[in-house]
């Protein structure tokens, strides 16, 4: 009670502009939602009306449950099997892309060596390339390598794109913290292992715990390098929704997959907003 009276308070002080410029980019963050939600829920809603000329609800004689999530949760569309597959290569890359980045960003962050601003770049340049140009450069590679169409090249190629975010994130939350605690527990007789597992991760966790979440987003939501390496035999959400929506119009089917698809990230970034406000060290 006394912490939604400080958050009001707080909102009340404020000046109109600033809450302006905040509602404003609430709209911008909430409004790609709303016309998925009323076209998962419309029975006909054809161009150029502005809302659905016939609601789900107005028909539910003809339609027991709203033709989207008829379909959604239906065995023929495939969305369960999608689902699965999003999420676990999303897990993989997520800990592989961990494992590769702890060390390096950590080396990064704390040694001075000759031609470091140089691989910092190189370690960019994923960033700085078209999706599809990696995709297509890729694809023959990995069709040699017998990897195209398996999970495991779906995997690999998914670590080129998300390994930038997350070594940029912990090399910032590495610096952060410097080396003084952990030079005091290596006085006190401490060995490397204990050194990590009890001083250095408790202390960069919240880095680590926002790194993989963005990491899992970047790979849950990637479609063009899923789409030439899973060559049609991976299928998760983005490619399932593509094939919906490549006719160039968004069913109330593909409305509704669109929301499915965007449910995990969602779970994430509120368990990770809570667990980073609560985290004893993230002051």
């Amino acid at each position: 009670m006394i912490s939604q009276t400080s958050k009001l308070r707080d909102l009340k002080a404020i000046s109109p502009w600033q809450r302006l410029l905040v509602l404003t980019m609430a709209t911008f963050t909430i409004a790609p939602f709303a016309p998925l939600i009323i076209q998962s829920l419309a029975f006909r809603w054809a161009w150029p009306n502005i809302l659905p000329t016939v609601w789900w609800h107005e028909q539910r004689e003809r339609s027991p449950f709203p033709l989207a999530w008829d379909y959604v949760f239906s065995p023929s569309s495939r969305v369960g099997e999608a689902t699965l597959n999003t999420l676990g290569i999303g897990i993989a890359v997520t800990l592989l892309c961990l494992l590769i980045c702890l060390p390096a960003a950590r080396v990064l962050a704390q040694r001075n060596f000759r031609g470091k601003n140089q691989l910092e770049f190189l370690i960019a340049l994923p960033l700085l390339l078209p999706e599809a140009a990696i995709g297509i450069a890729l694809l023959m590679i990995f069709i040699s390598l017998g990897l195209a169409g398996t999970y495991a090249g779906v995997i690999v190629v998914h670590l080129i794109p998300t390994i930038p975010y997350m070594v940029r994130m912990l090399t910032a939350v590495y610096q952060g913290h410097g080396t003084d605690a952990e030079d005091h527990a290596r006085v006190l007789g401490a060995n490397r292992r204990q050194i990590f597992f009890r001083v250095t991760l408790p202390m960069i966790l919240p880095g680590v715990i926002a790194g993989c979440l963005f990491t899992f987003l970047v790979s849950t939501n990637l479609f063009l390098l899923t789409f030439f390496i899973g060559q049609g035999q991976i299928i998760t959400l983005p490619t399932l929704l593509f094939a919906k929506i490549s006719g160039g119009a968004l069913d109330a089917t593909g409305a509704g997959i669109a929301l499915i698809a965007s449910i995990p990230g969602i779970i994430l970034l509120i368990f990770t907003d809570r667990f980073i406000r609560n985290y004893p060290l993230a002051e």
